[in-house]
């Protein structure tokens, strides 16, 4: 089944073909001397059970590791060799690994970075020496005082699921995983139907599209049948209906960090996603936005302040952060509780969203100029909604958000009296 999405405006125009085997497949040719292949499959570290939490992350380093054709080290030798790059990331509700190459290099190149994802061969003295790698990266991860604010905030905005729970899993669980559960866990989900795989660049869009379907079809050949296996999907959680406040104390920060979180929808309710995005910009992104002008540059209580509406799969969290002195957290919060209640009983004005608009067009023309930058926006949101409409549509959402709309989000889900909230504190004499 091939479609062309005519419909979407003339500054993306990709192919979208549908295989047998499951396999989407997306292309487009734009004229830039690259051609960029990304694979998504859309299983991440929220698929896990807790024995195994940080599976997915691993297996993503054991990807470079070899196949049947492929000595460990020879992929990125040969990716090299061509002045190619290529990486990968985990997250909780994907991974993807991706290529950038020449034109003329694409079809070869593909072909490796396909083999190299769907026939990884895992084996167990690589197994062993890249636990090592991931344990220290833990460790690393452990070391910085964002993530450290950032785990302890997910652990506080959900109760059951998998969001609360670290992609790199923890150390324990990663020293006691086997080379096989790896290989299990690759050969369930590293399948043809969870997979995206987007290519963009300067070659016509049928041999972008050849290329992949024959480089799936010669990896096919070493494969197994995989488990037809769908994973029960949990129920989303409540929003909070009282203050949940948890505090900890961190003797590497020098200022108290204090973040606000609530539930909201995620990516499955797409439509309820926008007018939250807008109030994180009205709120916390840019210097004339409210509380960086309120909070940073007219009282000086705060040093650094952000707003985020992090959209996961099954559910989101709006994100409030704030950076301020051991003494000033409870005036900061309750600065932060009366802009959200603010929000409730007057409307935002027209001028003040256009600063939003604004931004996000030209986010999204200036995001659409690399071959990479169109491959992961078509591989998001194909892999998380099935859907390619709302990524090109996302301006044009965001374009239609009125005052009264944002006043029902805020209404609706950010409440000035029921939120969690972390507080971070430095080591202090008294403490």
């Amino acid at each position: 089944m091939t479609s062309t999405l005519l419909k979407f405006p003339r500054l993306n125009a990709p192919v979208l073909r549908q295989l047998s085997n499951g396999l989407t497949i997306i292309a487009e040719q734009i004229p830039v001397e690259a051609v960029n292949l990304n694979l998504w499959v859309n299983i991440g570290s929220a698929i896990e059970s807790d024995n195994i939490n940080g599976m997915a992350h691993f297996l993503e380093h054991m990807m470079f590791k070899g196949t049947e054709k492929l000595a460990s080290g020879e992929f990125e030798r040969r990716i090299e060799e061509r002045g190619a790059v290529t990486n990968a990331a985990t997250s909780q509700d994907y991974t993807h690994y991706y290529i950038t190459t020449a034109p003329q290099d694409f079809v070869e190149l593909a072909t490796l970075q396909i083999d190299v994802v769907t026939n990884a061969s895992i084996p167990d003295h690589a197994f062993e020496q890249e636990r090592l790698v991931v344990l220290e990266e833990i460790r690393r991860s452990e070391d910085n005082p964002r993530r450290r604010t950032f785990r302890r905030a997910m652990e506080t905005a959900f109760n059951k699921l998998p969001y609360k729970r670290p992609v790199l899993g923890p150390e324990a669980v990663i020293s006691q995983l086997k080379p096989q559960q790896m290989r299990d866990f690759h050969e369930t989900w590293y399948q043809p139907r969870s997979m995206t795989a987007v290519a963009v660049g300067n070659l016509p869009v049928e041999e972008l599209i050849d290329a992949i379907t024959e480089g799936f079809s010669q990896a096919s050949k070493n494969q197994g049948s995989g488990v037809s296996f769908t994973p029960v999907e949990p129920d989303t959680e409540l929003p909070f209906t009282e203050i949940i406040r948890q505090e900890f104390i961190d003797e590497s920060l020098q200022k108290a960090r204090l973040v606000m979180v609530w539930r909201v929808p995620g990516m499955m309710q797409l439509e309820e996603t926008y007018a939250l995005d807008v109030l994180a910009g009205i709120l916390g992104q840019g210097r004339t936005s409210r509380l960086v002008r309120d909070l940073r540059e007219e009282r000086g209580i705060a040093t650094h302040i952000s707003v985020s509406n992090i959209t996961n799969r099954l559910q989101g969290i709006f994100y409030i952060s704030a950076q301020c002195t051991v003494e000033n957290i409870p005036v900061v919060e309750a600065a932060i509780a009366t802009h959200i209640r603010k929000l409730h009983t007057e409307i935002v004005q027209d001028a003040e969203i256009a600063r939003i608009r604004t931004r996000v067009a030209n986010r999204f023309i200036f995001g659409n100029e690399k071959p990479s930058d169109r491959a992961n926006l078509y591989g998001y949101y194909q892999s998380l909604v099935g859907d390619l409409e709302p990524a090109f549509d996302y301006p044009l959402h965001i374009h239609q958000q009125s005052g009264e709309d944002l006043m029902q989000a805020a209404q609706t889900y950010l409440s000035p009296d029921a939120y969690g909230v972390v507080v971070m504190k430095p080591k202090t004499a008294e403490n």
